[in-house]
This record gives structure tokens, C-alpha cells and sequence, in this order.
């Protein structure tokens, strides 16, 4: 016997088995089934079409220029890279020609004097003459070279890389870099310091070893204190106890930024501790 129509009070024979839905229908509710389904692409019509008036009003040379903002600043600081080095092989040069000129104008000065001391002793023989022709020739050469061969400039093309940019279609989640800001501050990390940090409202507290140190806003190391214990596993800092807070495999320690002591904090049993942080009354931990 032929089944029935599964909707629900219909005791009509069923005449299509719809492929969505797995339902035995009779041909009435089989139109009513597929007029439904017609009538969920009237709002989607709606949808898709909105979506493409919008693409054919939207802005195509805005966005062009608000990324060409970014090509063009990479231009320009190029520009200043360039003019840069100019500005600073001109010294160069100015600098180079500056101690040739001088140098010449002293053996001048040097030959001006040896006259002048003859002239003044009335005393010259033959010998003083020629030297002073030979050297005046010499001189004489020099000046006439100076200008020629004061210097070389030797220059090569510069080799712009084509990985300098790279442009590329960014996925829906990836993190764009450039709205992140510039780098304000650094610090220098000795050799086996803990890659950590934290801070309250004045002070950051990192351990450079072999100390833990408060950095003011500027990364100046205002106050540090030797660190003697195990290698710090987190940080954190609790406005409730008024204190930092630094964990290590079994232990926990308070540091006092005022004063930079230490204390251990005895009254919790030994533990694994891994990572921690704080609200205003309670001090989570990760084992």
C-alpha cells in the first residue's frame, strides 16, 4: 500500500518523496512545500541585490588611496633616506676639498715667509733662489691639478628590490600589522633574562638579570633588588594587596614597590604553579 502524506492530519497518498526534507507529500502539500521554498528566495533576492548596489556605489578609487597613503609614505621616507646620504657625502666633500685647499694655502704661506725673512735679511744666494723656483713650480702644479684631481666620486646604480613591497590579499582574520602602533619604548634584555613583564599605574617590573627591576614610563630602571630564588614562571600585579605578585615552580612571592623586598608567602602549600592573574579579592592560578 502507498504510504501516506506525512503532514501532519493529511490522509492523502503521497506522491513525491521531497529530497530536502525526506517527507512523503501528496501532490497538495507538495505544492505548498515547494511554494515555501520559492518564497525563501524573494528576501534573498533582496539581500544579494542590496549587497550588489552597494559594491557598484562603493568607493573603488577611496580605497585605492587610503592603501596608496602607505606606498607613497614608503616613498617618501625613501626620498629622505636618499637625500640623507647626499646631505652627508656633500659634507664629505666639502670637508675633503676644505683640507686640500688649506693645505696648499699653507705651503703658500710657508714660501711667503721664507721671502719675506730674505727680503728682510737682504741676504739670498743662488741656492735659496732656485729652491724657492722649485718649490713655487711645484706649487704652480699642484694649483693648476687641484681642480682635476682634487678628488674622485665613484658611484654605483641603486638596486631597488621588488620584495621591498609586497601587496597581498588579506584573509578575513588575519591581524593587520600596520594599525598597530610604532614602538614607543625598548629595553635592553641581558643574556638569560625572564621574557616577562607586568605593571600597575606607575611602574612596569621585569627581571633582568640578575635583578628584578621597576621601570618608570620612560623604561628607566628607577628601583631593583637582587632576584636569589628560582626562574619565574609569571607575574602579575594585585591592587588588593598593594603588592606585585611573582610565581616560580613551588613558590609564591610579594615584592613591595616602594621598598623592593621579597617575601614568600608561606601560608599556601607547595604546588605547581604555572601562570597567574588577579581580581580585586582572588588570585587565579593554571597549574
Amino acid at each position: 500500500m502507498p504510504p501516506t502524506c506525512s503532514t501532519k492530519k493529511c490522509t492523502r497518498i503521497s506522491r513525491w518523496l521531497c529530497d530536502c526534507c525526506q517527507q512523503n507529500l501528496c501532490l497538495r502539500h507538495l505544492n505548498e512545500h515547494n511554494a515555501l521554498l520559492i518564497s525563501q528566495l524573494y528576501p534573498l533576492t533582496d539581500e544579494i541585490n542590496v549587497l550588489g548596489n552597494c559594491l557598484n556605489t562603493l568607493d573603488i578609487q577611496k580605497i585605492i588611496d587610503n592603501n596608496r597613503e602607505k606606498l607613497e609614505q614608503w616613498r617618501q621616507d625613501c626620498y629622505k633616506a636618499i637625500d640623507c646620504l647626499f646631505e652627508q657625502k656633500c659634507q664629505e666633500l666639502h670637508q675633503l676639498v676644505n683640507e686640500k685647499i688649506g693645505q696648499q694655502r699653507k705651503e703658500v704661506n710657508q714660501v711667503q715667509l721664507k721671502i719675506t725673512k730674505l727680503f728682510n735679511a737682504q741676504e739670498a744666494n743662488r741656492q735659496d733662489i732656485e729652491l724657492l723656483i722649485s718649490t713655487i713650480r711645484q706649487l704652480e702644479t699642484k694649483m693648476n691639478k687641484l681642480e682635476e684631481t682634487c678628488c674622485t666620486i665613484n658611484t654605483r646604480p641603486l638596486i631597488i628590490d621588488d620584495a621591498l613591497i609586497s601587496i597581498k590579499n588579506m584573509t578575513e582574520y588575519e591581524l593587520d600589522l600596520s594599525t598597530l602602533s610604532p614602538i614607543s619604548r625598548t629595553i635592553a634584555c641581558p643574556k638569560n633574562s625572564i621574557g616577562l613583564l607586568t605593571g600597575n599605574d606607575q611602574y612596569l617590573l621585569k627581571h633582568q638579570k640578575p635583578n628584578l627591576c621597576l621601570f618608570d614610563r620612560e623604561m628607566n630602571v628607577v628601583k631593583q633588588t637582587l632576584w636569589p630564588y628560582d626562574a619565574i614562571n609569571d607575574m602579575c600585579w594585585s591592587s588588593a594587596l598593594d603588592r606585585f605578585i611573582v610565581l616560580t615552580e613551588n613558590n609564591i612571592f610579594l615584592i613591595n614597590e616602594n621598598t623592593m623586598s621579597i617575601d614568600n608567602v608561606d601560608t599556601i602549600e607547595e604546588r605547581d604553579w604555572g601562570s597567574c592573574t588577579c581580581s580585586d579579592t582572588v588570585l587565579d592560578r593554571i597549574d
